[in-house]
């Protein structure tokens, strides 16, 4: 099979086409001709050298999210057969024509969706549910601050806090950022180049504040946050794009009986990951065919063109999700 490689850790061009086995499964997994793969960030820190696969996922083949159809089936598989159409968290080599992935881990591709459009959804919309509903314990009628509004997590985590009752602040690095974030259902959306969220969102809820926040931005945001947070909130990170070392007053943890927490998806169990895509399709997957929340593809490049779609991401300008396509 094709694959698209890391030849070595460096910029989007260390990216290349080779050929690799088709690999094997075992009896709790199936095989996926893989038609299209979402490109995140996760794979632009990989390609970097900066976030190793786990052990026994390919080591040079990057890729977190893929859609196609079954081909083979383990034998501990009951749900899925030959020629189901799908989409997948996999733990790492996606960016391939072909991908083994736990059966638990597949979702069925919504009626009327395409493979790229079921590729955009596995690791954006495994990620919003695990963090803000999971463990930022987000309810109906509260608040949420999504940081990076127009990012593919941004674009998923709107819908689906809407779709469940919430409101939605956003910060996002421009006017037409925000425009788009609105039209997907973002309540309040703040240019964070030309305003301050810490004051805007003060003056926006009377100064009451958030309860949960959904930050990628690590560094500097962080002492924000815990500022902008309403009493009992909860800062869920997922990323530390500004940087891991920061300072704060641990006095405003206490004074507002604050939660912080965060976390990696892509080192937690296969039975975690079970669990996660049960809850999505029992209470997001609806809304997907409903069209209630629907995809938000940016650009789609040949896997030819990984190098080209990772240049992109790491521009960041981008909205909503980039997408490889491995059909002719």
């Amino acid at each position: 099979m094709k694959a698209v490689i890391i030849t070595q850790p460096g910029p989007p061009g260390v990216l290349q086409i080779a050929e690799r086995p088709i690999p094997g499964f075992t009896a709790d997994e199936v095989l996926i001709k893989v038609a299209a793969a979402g490109v995140n960030r996760p794979d632009v820190a990989q390609r970097k050298g900066h976030y190793p696969p786990p052990a026994g996922v390919p080591q040079d083949i990057p890729g977190l999210e893929i859609a196609g159809t079954i081909t083979q089936v383990g034998g501990n598989v009951t749900r899925w057969k030959v020629g189901d159409k799908v989409c997948a968290l996999v733990a790492g080599g996606g960016y391939a024509e072909y991908c083994n992935v736990p059966g638990g881990q597949c979702l069925p591709v919504p009626p009327n969706f395409t493979f790229i459009e079921g590729a955009s959804l596995p690791e954006t919309f495994f990620t919003v549910w695990s963090n803000v509903f999971d463990r930022g314990r987000l309810q109906p009628g509260e608040t949420l601050l999504i940081h990076g509004g127009s990012s593919g997590i941004g674009v998923a985590g709107i819908q689906m806090a809407k779709a469940m009752g919430s409101k939605v602040y956003v910060t996002a690095g421009s006017d037409e950022k925000c425009r788009i974030c609105k039209e997907l259902g973002a309540d309040i959306a703040i240019n964070y180049k030309t305003a301050d969220f810490v004051n805007a969102i003060d003056h926006l809820t009377n100064g009451k504040g958030i309860d949960v926040i959904l930050d990628m931005v690590g560094g500097s945001y962080t002492p924000r946050n815990l500022q902008v947070l309403a009493d009992d909130g909860r800062l869920v990170m997922i990323n530390m794009m500004e940087g891991k070392d920061t300072q704060i007053d641990l006095s405003v943890i206490l004074r507002k009986r604050l939660t912080i927490t965060g976390s990696a998806l892509r080192p937690r169990s296969v039975a975690f990951k079970n669990d996660v895509a049960a809850s999505l399709e029992k209470n997001i997957w609806p809304l997907l065919a409903s069209g209630r929340i629907k995809p938000v593809i940016n650009a789609i490049f040949p896997a030819s063109r990984a190098a080209e779609a990772h240049a992109l991401m790491e521009s960041s300008q981008h909205t909503g999700k980039i997408i490889l396509s491995f059909e002719v």
